[in-house]
């Protein structure tokens, strides 16, 4: 028998705000300027979904390690300046919000200062204070199913009753590797081919999410 829903887990970048497009084009950019060309394709297939840590360990592979850390500064930097002039949350996303009457709580890759920039400059933070999770509070990131693990533990609810809402590759194997079901936002960078899968319901719009839940 599929248990009810009883807590929806968002990620965070490409799923609440709209930070996907700064990091990728910032990530060109340092990639053209450091050494490694690579289009906002490859940057989407290789980066998007993982850990910062993940990111610098491919960096460290390709250019070395001294490479790597002006790489993770330079991204920090600029990504924060895009960040305060011209992040919004994901379209409809507010609007789904308000609709949904389900526990949630955030799972990010980012970290706890990442996510209290972004999620604060778009008023999203009061919404999720208290229930955030970051992958720097686990052992493995996506697309291992440790964080979404972690999070349902610190809620209180058993993963075969969770829900992740997700916009990347790792995100959503991560769920599924977790027992969890997985609803692929294809509104964002990521192909909806990327996110399709077993126990996994691929959509475009945000606005259809309270629908979605509450189907599931």
């Amino acid at each position: 028998m599929i248990k009810p829903i009883e807590l929806v887990i968002f990620d965070c970048d490409g799923v609440l705000v709209d930070s996907e497009r700064i990091a990728v084009r910032v990530q060109v950019a340092l990639g053209a300027e450091l050494g490694w060309p690579l289009t906002e394709d490859e940057v989407v297939a290789r980066f998007i979904g993982r850990s910062h840590a993940a990111i610098r360990e491919q960096v460290t592979e390709r250019l070395g390690q001294a490479t790597a850390a002006v790489w993770a500064e330079r991204f920090e930097r600029l990504h924060r300046d895009a960040v305060d002039t011209g992040l919004t949350p994901v379209a409809g996303l507010p609007e789904a919000l308000d609709e949904i009457t389900l526990p949630t709580c955030v799972a990010s890759s980012g970290t706890h200062e990442k996510m209290r920039h972004t999620l604060g400059r778009t008023g999203l933070y009061e919404r999720f204070e208290g229930r955030i999770h970051s992958s720097t509070e686990v052992a493995r990131g996506k697309p291992a199913p440790d964080l979404f693990l972690y999070a349902a533990e610190r809620m209180g609810v058993a993963p075969a009753a969770c829900v992740v809402v997700e916009d990347s590759r790792p995100g959503v194997q991560a769920a599924r590797a977790a027992g969890m079901r997985a609803l692929g936002y294809a509104g964002g960078l990521t192909p909806a081919e990327r996110l399709e899968g077993p126990d996994t319901v691929v959509f475009h719009d945000m606005r259809k999410l309270p629908t979605l839940l509450r189907e599931m």
